[in-house]
Order: C-alpha cells, then sequence, then structure tokens
C-alpha cells in the first residue's frame, strides 16, 4: 500500500517538532525511476499558500524528481520569508539528491500564518533528515507525517498486469473543491509522458476529489500530484491507466470523507436524469453545502423539504414540482410532494444515500459530503486550522 509500492520510489516521515505530538512532520516522495515525468493540480484558491505559488511554477515542465511535504505549519500568508523558506526546501532537497531545485515540489498543512524562522529551521531540518532515511518501503511513514486533524492515514494501492499505482493523502477538514482538494501523491510505474499523466490526473480529480464537499471550505494548500517512474516498462492503454487512477482517486476520497472532522453521517448524492453532467454536479453541491440539510441528517431526520429547498437555489435545469427524491432506498418525495411515511426512512447507520431524479435528461453526478455535528463545531473552535 501507499506511494513506495509502485517500483522507483522511495519515501520517508521523521519528526523534527513541527507537531507539538512529536509525531513525524516532514516527508519525502523521490522519483528514481527512468522516467521523471510528473503532473498535479492545485487549488483555485485565489489565496495560495507558498508551496503552491512554487509548485505551480516547478510542474510546468513536466518534470518531478521529488516531493517534499510537511504538516504543522501551512506556510501561507508568511510574506516574502515564506517563500524564500520554500525555495531554500527545494534547494536543500535538491542539493542533497542531486537534481534541479525546478524538480522538487513543496506541499505544506497546518495553521495559515505559521512559518517563522524556527519553522524554517525544522522544515529544513526534517528535509535532510527524511533523505538520509529514504527508503523502498517508507511509504507507510510518509503518509502518517501528513497528517494533521487526521484520525489515521489514507493509503491506497492497485496492482494491473505488470505495473500498479499507489497513493497517500491527508484531510479531515476544509474539503471543498477546487481543481484538486486536500493534498495527495499518487506514485505509478507505468510509463506515460507528461501530458498523458496530466491528462489522466485531471480527468482522474475531475470526478473524485472535486466531488468531495465536505464542508465547503476551499483550502490555500490544496495539491494532488502524480509521479510516475516508468520502472515497470509498460505502457498501458490510455483508457486502463485513466480507470486504475480514478480507482484510486476513488478510494482516497472515500477514506477522507469517512475521516471528515466529527462526521456521524458519510453522505453520498447522486443526482440523477440532469439536463447536462453540470447542472448535476450544481444541484448536488447545492446540497453538499446547505447546513439545514446537514443538520437534519445528523438528527437522523429524513427532511427532504431542506432537499428541495437546496436544489431550488441553483440555475439548473428542472421542474422543482417534478423532482423526486430518495433517501436511504425510501422515496420521500415523488414530483414535488410527499411520498413514503418520514418514520419509513432509517437514518441510523453512518453510511447514507440521496437520491435526486430531476427528471429532465440523462445525465448524472454524484457528490460526497458529510453531516454537521456537535463535534464538528467544536473541533474547529477549539483547535485553530
Amino acid at each position: 500500500m501507499s506511494v513506495t509500492a509502485p517500483q522507483g520510489f522511495e519515501a520517508a516521515g521523521v519528526a523534527v517538532g513541527l507537531k507539538s505530538s512529536g509525531k513525524p512532520d516532514v516527508a519525502v516522495v523521490v522519483n528514481r525511476g527512468p522516467l521523471k515525468v510528473g503532473a498535479a493540480v492545485f487549488t483555485s484558491n485565489r489565496a495560495k499558500a507558498n508551496p503552491i505559488i512554487w509548485s505551480q511554477q516547478a510542474i510546468q515542465d513536466g518534470v518531478v524528481e521529488a516531493i517534499v511535504l510537511n504538516s504543522g505549519g501551512a506556510n501561507c500568508f508568511t510574506g516574502a520569508f515564506g517563500f524564500q523558506t520554500t525555495h531554500q526546501t527545494a534547494e536543500k532537497a535538491a542539493d542533497l539528491l542531486g537534481v534541479s531545485a525546478g524538480d522538487v515540489l513543496i506541499c505544506s498543512t497546518g495553521l495559515i500564518g505559521t512559518g517563522d524562522e524556527v519553522f524554517r529551521a525544522k522544515v529544513l531540518a526534517g528535509t535532510e533528515q527524511a533523505i538520509a532515511a529514504l527508503d523502498p518501503e517508507g511509504g507507510v511513514v510518509a503518509s502518517e507525517a501528513i497528517m494533521t486533524t487526521d484520525s489515521k492515514a489514507k493509503r491506497s494501492h492497485v496492482a494491473r498486469d505488470g505495473w500498479s499505482i499507489g497513493g497517500m493523502a491527508k484531510g479531515a477538514g476544509m474539503l471543498a473543491p477546487g481543481l484538486a482538494t486536500m493534498l495527495v501523491v499518487i506514485t505509478t510505474d507505468a510509463v506515460l509522458d507528461a501530458t498523458q499523466a496530466d491528462a489522466a490526473l485531471r480527468a482522474a480529480t475531475g470526478r473524485t476529489f472535486d466531488r468531495l464537499d465536505s464542508d465547503g471550505c476551499m483550502s490555500t494548500n490544496d495539491q494532488v500530484t502524480l509521479m510516475v517512474s516508468g520502472a515497470s516498462g509498460i505502457a498501458p492503454d490510455p483508457d486502463e491507466f485513466a480507470a486504475a487512477l480514478a480507482e484510486v482517486s476513488a478510494d482516497l476520497a472515500r477514506q477522507l470523507q469517512g475521516d471528515a472532522e466529527g462526521a456521524s453521517h458519510d453522505i453520498t448524492i447522486e443526482v440523477r436524469n440532469a439536463a447536462s453532467e453540470e447542472d448535476a454536479v450544481e444541484v448536488g453541491r447545492s446540497v453538499a453545502r446547505n447546513n439545514l440539510f446537514k443538520a437534519a441528517i445528523f438528527g437522523n431526520d429524513p427532511n427532504w423539504g431542506r432537499v428541495l429547498a437546496a436544489i431550488g437555489t441553483t440555475d439548473a435545469a428542472f421542474d422543482p414540482y417534478d423532482v423526486d427524491v430518495w433517501m436511504n432506498g425510501v422515496r420521500v418525495c415523488t414530483q414535488g410532494g410527499p411520498d413514503a411515511p418520514r418514520e419509513d426512512v432509517d437514518l441510523t447507520p453512518r453510511a447514507t444515500d440521496l437520491v435526486i431524479d430531476l427528471k429532465v435528461g440523462a445525465a448524472t453526478a454524484t457528490i460526497l459530503t458529510n453531516d454537521l455535528t456537535h463535534d464538528y463545531v467544536h473541533e474547529n473552535s477549539a483547535y485553530s486550522s
């Protein structure tokens, strides 16, 4: 499992005191394969952290030799000093690995505004220590080093005939789309060029990470990176690779959903028979971001009226008085009016399925979200994030 499952990769995670817990907080993943291909997608938030600004430039040539990630500080809104920290981190890694600093990506996660001299010293020391500890089996500890409020590490792996894809992710809050959500590193030993890697990654994130909308809050540090070693020597069919990459991405997105801060329900919103996929996404997202609906699910209340009220705020094509709604397999609303009694719906399981039939076309989309709980409010009021 994780980023060192494919051939050609080494990783490590070390503890340098960025986290008060003393747990690992700096990770490095290095591509040792014959290919050094990379692709990445980033937050579309106009407020971007220094590592994002750096990595967006570094990825332009489609080459990634290594990626350095830290938890315990976002290095966002830390001014020119913070950008210099990112630059120095890339240079430190490049010097130790014998590569170009422009081929090293940087990721940070934690409290916005954190990135002073102490932070810089620890990140640079952690980079050096992690590179010294690189191991073909180091993917597990690397995945632990990028955790913040996560309760567990997220890892995934799929194997095909002679090649594979591995991945790790962090994220438990501020999960909302904008080309990517959270920090994710995905590796493969398949043979791809930069154009193929970029196209496959964007297709995968568009249907998986982009449709995880846990709390509607878009981070400043979101990045999903694909690293290609080519160490298997096998160039898979592009469609087969795209499907495998989407499988890993979907698995990681589900793990992120299941670990969302304070959540007691994992809600899958399926919008059917929309006029377009864009309409289906807009409708699903309007419900995923509706606090009244999310609070109702927390209370095990199948309040379908809140669903119709939410989708009525969109510009999607549909007749509000000809919509059907199912909750956990029970049709509670048909043609915009009551159907089965609410007491027929069991919302006590964590897995919650909501189906919305717009009856105007053939397009569909699925959005993942969570309920709104006391624990979510407590965690985000008691912990600076």
